[in-house]
């Protein structure tokens, strides 16, 4: 092979890459947010098993005292689950290796894991101690965390409004945190659910389905 035919085949590998990077740009530029789904499987979930504890600390059902712990890790395994299949779905979706989708998919992730391996802590406190006092931190962790997931959403994604559920979160955590050790808390935190994650998600959902419409 001549030296000018390798220069050629670089320049169409050259030419190659850019049309590549210009179509992963063009698809990220007009690509919409696609965490909508699983911000609406964890409201849905978590907020039943909120208010199925409340019920169970304000006596409403009589059960074992690990009902709660159970309870959770139901909701965790089921939660497992349809995040699976939503992902799975997801990925045939034009968009979702978009930058901005991978950047925000990633925090959401990083926070999921935080927030796991918080609650595993707490439970081998409470295991290794047999004061499980500790646990009641959990939810306003988990609202300063979802403050934190929206606050990258909306920097990454330029909408203004995932600012205001971001604060939305960050004061519902300091409210979890005046209701701590209250069976109310644990509706105010199904309420939260609602307004940081339910009915966002339903918003994303909804832009999302026009976007995908639109370009059809």
């Amino acid at each position: 092979m001549s030296r000018d035919d390798m220069s050629q085949n670089d320049l169409h590998s050259l030419k190659d890459d850019i049309d590549y990077l210009r179509q992963i740009s063009e698809e990220g530029r007009h690509a919409p947010p696609m965490f909508g789904p699983v911000l609406v499987a964890a409201a849905l979930i978590f907020g039943t098993a909120s208010a199925g504890q409340w019920a169970l600390a304000a006596g409403l059902i009589a059960l074992s005292p690990w009902a709660a712990l159970w309870l959770w890790i139901g909701a965790g395994g089921v939660f497992a689950v349809a995040l699976t299949l939503i992902l799975r779905r997801m990925r045939h979706q034009s968009g979702y290796n978009s930058l901005r989708n991978t950047a925000v998919g990633s925090a959401w992730s990083a926070i999921g894991f935080l927030i796991f391996a918080v609650w595993l802590s707490l439970v081998a406190m409470g295991f290794s101690s047999g004061d499980w006092s500790a646990m009641r931190v959990m939810p306003s962790l988990v609202f300063a965390a979802y403050g934190a997931a929206w606050t990258i959403a909306a920097t990454m994604n330029a909408r203004p409004w995932m600012n205001a559920v971001a604060l939305i979160c960050f004061g519902g955590a300091v409210a979890l945190g005046l209701t701590s050790g209250m069976s109310e808390g644990y509706l105010v935190f199904a309420l939260l659910l609602a307004l940081g994650a339910l009915l966002p998600g339903l918003v994303l959902m909804r832009q999302q389905h026009r976007a995908q419409a639109k370009a059809a």
